[in-house]
């Protein structure tokens, strides 16, 4: 049995997980299909556009991190593109909205299923009445080989994140979070409190991808949740409009942390950082 504490939570006291737990083998497929499938003009575009971009959260050497979504701020990333006009240098902004529900459409209909919106008469529904709207980012991470992210925070106090394996190889890929070194398992949600510091890494050879779930705590009243993403939503579309609302410049553990936490080491290379 696992061991859960504050920062290392039981998925099973989050029912609204289950249902994309139980989807986990369509939504891995998508995620293969796309990118093996797709168009590097796609494949472009994705990267570019439907993934959240941190200036804060620093790799060490060149491997890097990749991520690609539907869902930034409980809403589709087309509407999320319309809501705040997201100006990018390659594509203007309502072109980048249909674009992005075109993808979404063609490659991700499960993955929409499975958090619980529908299509209705060719028309979008929202139908996650269940949870209350309590999904707020979802999105697929892709640790590449040699990766290996310094020590941070996701100043996200409202909210908490879902890892779900999709692809995930033997050998040394892993979170840790204050003392602890956590594991992903293939169709499994490891859910943790990013509030507190943890620097992952892959040292495999092997791509690993997992489904990030951020949602709502559930001890927090929603109208106060909603209350707190907008004021920090909006201070970070400001500073980053590519951030999606996902990271900010507050994104970062203090050095007490580094010593705390076994990893001052980490500080000599924090200026080399790419």
């Amino acid at each position: 049995m696992e061991t859960f504490n504050e920062y290392h939570l039981d998925p099973q006291q989050f029912p609204f997980l289950r249902n994309i737990q139980d989807n986990w083998q369509a939504i891995r497929d998508e995620f293969t299909d796309f990118t093996h499938n797709a168009s590097d003009e796609e494949l472009k575009f994705a990267h570019d556009v439907l993934g959240p971009k941190s200036k804060a959260i620093k790799t060490k050497g060149s491997s890097k991190y990749t991520a690609f979504g539907i869902l930034f701020q409980g809403k589709f990333i087309e509407e999320y593109i319309q809501l705040h006009q997201i100006q990018y240098p390659d594509y203007q902004t309502n072109h980048a909205a249909e674009k992005a529900l075109a993808l979404r459409e063609k490659y991700f209909p499960n993955l929409a299923k499975a958090i619980g919106y529908a299509s209705e008469q060719g028309s979008i529904a929202q139908v996650n009445s269940i949870a209350d709207n309590i999904l707020r980012n979802v999105y697929f991470g892709t640790f590449h080989p040699g990766l290996d992210i310094k020590l941070h925070v996701n100043d996200n106090p409202h909210m908490n994140r879902g890892y779900l394996g999709l692809i995930v190889p033997e050998g040394d890929v892993a979170m840790r979070i204050c003392h602890d070194n956590l594991y992903w398992h293939e169709g499994q949600f490891m859910v943790l409190d990013h509030s507190y510091p943890h620097c992952p890494h892959n040292y495999t050879n092997y791509d690993r991808t997992v489904l990030v779930v951020d949602f709502f705590k559930p001890d927090w009243t929603r109208e106060k949740a909603i209350q707190f993403e907008k004021e920090q939503v909006t201070e970070r579309m400001a500073d980053n409009p590519y951030s999606l609302g996902v990271f900010g410049q507050s994104d970062r553990a203090k050095e007490e942390d580094f010593i705390k936490y076994g990893l001052a080491h980490q500080l000599e290379w924090d200026k080399a950082l790419t």
